[in-house]
């Protein structure tokens, strides 16, 4: 288990980017965290980072379901799980499909689909400390 901590964006920014280094193209990372933790903002920092090409497209992907971010040398899938209710609705956003193609798969609200996170996965958990602290760990 490690822990990082940020006080602001930018500072999630840098966990996002230190954290990057250990996801290998093809890998998932599975957050964890509740609503206002900085997911999305962690998300931004990794896409910064792996992706930057597409960092003007980030944003939450809570009504798309998922958001790709196809870059020049990597793709990044954002799934934001919160609104799917079973297996049937997973199956048919092509999520075992994106797992497939390669790139690197995010999911927020991983909790809500745990039997289908890969085993190997990174899983992050995002712990909102106060308005703004964030503590992420890696599990």
């Amino acid at each position: 288990m490690e822990i990082f901590e940020s006080h602001s964006v930018a500072e999630t920014e840098q966990v996002a980017a230190e954290i990057a280094k250990r996801i290998e193209n093809g890998g998932f990372l599975a957050l964890y965290g509740g609503m206002g933790a900085g997911k999305t903002t962690f998300v931004r920092g990794l896409v910064k980072e792996l992706c930057p090409e597409c960092i003007n497209l980030v944003h939450s992907p809570t009504f798309a379901i998922v958001n790709e971010y196809v870059g020049e040398k990597m793709s990044l899938y954002h799934f934001d799980l919160y609104r799917l209710t079973d297996e049937d609705d997973l199956y048919s956003t092509g999520f075992y499909d994106y797992i497939e193609q390669g790139g690197i798969v995010i999911t927020e609200w991983s909790e809500l689909f745990e039997d289908s996170i890969p085993k190997d996965a990174l899983k992050l958990r995002i712990e909102s400390i106060d308005e703004s602290t964030r503590r992420f760990t890696i599990c």
